[in-house]
C-alpha cells in the first residue's frame, strides 16, 4: 500500500496532489462545458443567419420573380404595340397604293371618253384600242357603271335628262348612257350621266 506521511494529508485527508489532480479535472470540465456552449450558441447562430439568409434568399427570389413579370408584360404590350403598327402600316401603304392606281385611272378617263365619242361617230378603228385598254384596266379593279334599262340609282348615276315613263313602269330607269361611269376598287370613281325615263 501506498504510505503517505501525515504531513502530506490536510484537513480533509486528502493529499495535495489529488487536490491538484481534482482542480485541474475540474477545470477541464468547466473549459470543455463552456466549449460545448460555445459550439451550442455558435450552432444557434449559424441556425438565426441561416434563416435570416433563407428569408433574404427568397426575398430577392420574390422579387426577382416581380420583376421578370413586369419584363414580360412590358414585352407583350410593346409586341401588341408592335403587331398593330404593323397592321396599320400595311393597311396605309395598301390605301395610299390604290389612291395613287385610281388617281392614274381617273387620268385616263378623258383618253376613255375621246374613245367611247369616236366609237359612237362611227370609228370602227377605235373599237379594239378601246376594248384593250378597257381590259387591261378592268383586270387591275376598274368598273364599268351604267348601262342602259337598269334601275336608276343616285350615289351611281347622275341623272341630265328625264322623259315620261311607260305605261305600268313603275320604277326609274336609265334610258340612254351619256358619258359612262366608273368604279376603282369598290368606290365610285365618276357616277354614270344618264338620262332617266320615269
Amino acid at each position: 500500500m501506498n504510505s503517505i506521511n501525515s504531513e502530506e494529508q490536510n484537513e480533509n485527508g486528502t493529499s495535495p496532489q489529488f487536490e491538484e489532480e481534482e482542480l485541474q479535472n475540474t477545470s477541464e470540465q468547466e473549459h470543455k462545458k463552456n466549449e460545448q456552449a460555445d459550439d451550442v450558441s455558435s450552432v444557434g447562430k449559424t441556425a438565426e443567419e441561416s434563416n435570416n439568409s433563407d428569408d433574404s434568399t427568397e426575398l430577392s427570389f420574390n422579387e426577382i420573380l416581380l420583376e421578370r413579370d413586369e419584363y414580360l408584360n412590358l414585352l407583350q404590350s410593346v409586341k401588341a404595340e408592335f403587331d398593330n403598327y404593323q397592321k396599320q402600316t400595311k393597311k396605309r401603304i395598301t390605301e395610299t397604293r390604290t389612291y395613287a392606281r385610281g388617281e392614274i385611272v381617273e387620268k385616263l378617263l378623258p383618253i376613255l371618253d375621246a374613245c367611247d365619242a369616236a366609237v359612237s361617230h362611227g370609228a370602227e378603228d377605235v373599237v379594239a384600242i378601246r376594248k384593250a385598254l378597257i381590259d387591261s384596266l378592268e383586270n387591275e379593279g376598274l368598273e364599268l357603271v351604267g348601262k342602259a334599262l337598269e334601275e336608276f340609282d343616285p350615289s351611281i348615276h347622275e341623272a341630265v335628262s328625264h322623259e315620261p315613263g311607260i305605261e305600268g313602269e313603275e320604277r326609274q330607269v336609265v334610258s340612254e348612257v351619256l358619258r359612262q361611269g366608273y368604279f376603282w376598287e369598290g368606290k365610285i370613281l365618276r357616277p354614270a350621266m344618264v338620262k332617266v325615263r320615269g
